[in-house]
């Protein structure tokens, strides 16, 4: 999916294959879902080379589920963002994959873990032998410095921000990066909504975001404006 995935592990034994077994589901993912990969089965709908009703039912959930949070987030969550006649479900796809690695591993009997795809995180259980997980969100205008420090247990964070990849996320209704946002964290129970919603705030710009992220529902957020001033709503885990 074009980031590094690394996996934490705190617990003492693990079965035989487990670990190789997650990474295989997330090959699988960047190679049915790859918009750079021409086989893969979003790149031949978009072609008009597959139906919809014909692909992989996790394909028609991750499409069903990007159209759900364009309505909830009042389309500035749009996979259609860089094209009307494409659809990019990245936005949701990286963090929908990584809470069902998630899930796997919890179902093989493993308890404590992180794994971090590219910044964005998703905890279990705790970092052995302390009590807590310690994530650190990246400062936005100083590489190498922390902005803030979420310390959790079952939790996943998403952060988006242009400090890494440039200007790679849009607002859908003027087609042009977001102003007056450095960068949006969204923290929650799942990390593909989390990643959708951190990416929809962003693209908002400005207080624009800190308004709409104060009234979601089971989340929390922490947005950076360019003056370096940190909003963050009530709920938000900082150490």
């Amino acid at each position: 999916m074009g980031v590094p995935i690394l996996l934490d592990l705190c617990d003492e034994e693990v079965a035989d294959g487990v670990v190789d077994a997650m990474f295989d589901w997330l090959r699988w993912v960047d190679a049915t879902f790859s918009t750079f990969k021409d086989d893969s089965e979003i790149n031949r709908i978009n072609r008009g080379e597959l139906c919809l009703v014909d692909a992989h039912p996790d394909v028609q959930q991750v499409l069903q589920r990007c159209d759900e949070l364009r309505a909830e987030t009042r389309g500035y969550f749009d996979m259609h963002a860089a094209s009307a006649f494409a659809a990019d479900p990245s936005g949701f796809l990286k963090g929908w994959s990584i809470d069902r690695a998630a899930a796997f591993l919890q179902e093989s009997g493993v308890r404590n873990f992180a794994i971090n795809a590219g910044g964005d995180v998703r905890l279990s259980g705790r970092a052995v032998p302390q009590l807590h997980w310690r994530v650190g969100i990246q400062h936005p205008l100083e590489r190498g410095e922390i902005a803030v420090v979420v310390e959790a247990n079952e939790l996943a964070i998403a952060t988006s921000g242009a400090y890494e990849r440039g200007a790679h996320v849009l607002d859908p209704h003027t087609g042009r990066p977001p102003s007056g946002v450095l960068s949006v964290t969204v923290v929650g129970p799942e990390l593909g909504t989390a990643d959708a919603y951190a990416t929809a705030a962003f693209a908002m710009g400005g207080g624009a975001a800190a308004h709409w992220t104060a009234r979601l529902c089971g989340y929390e957020a922490l947005t950076i404006l360019p003056d370096e001033t940190v909003l963050a709503t009530s709920g938000f885990p900082a150490a």
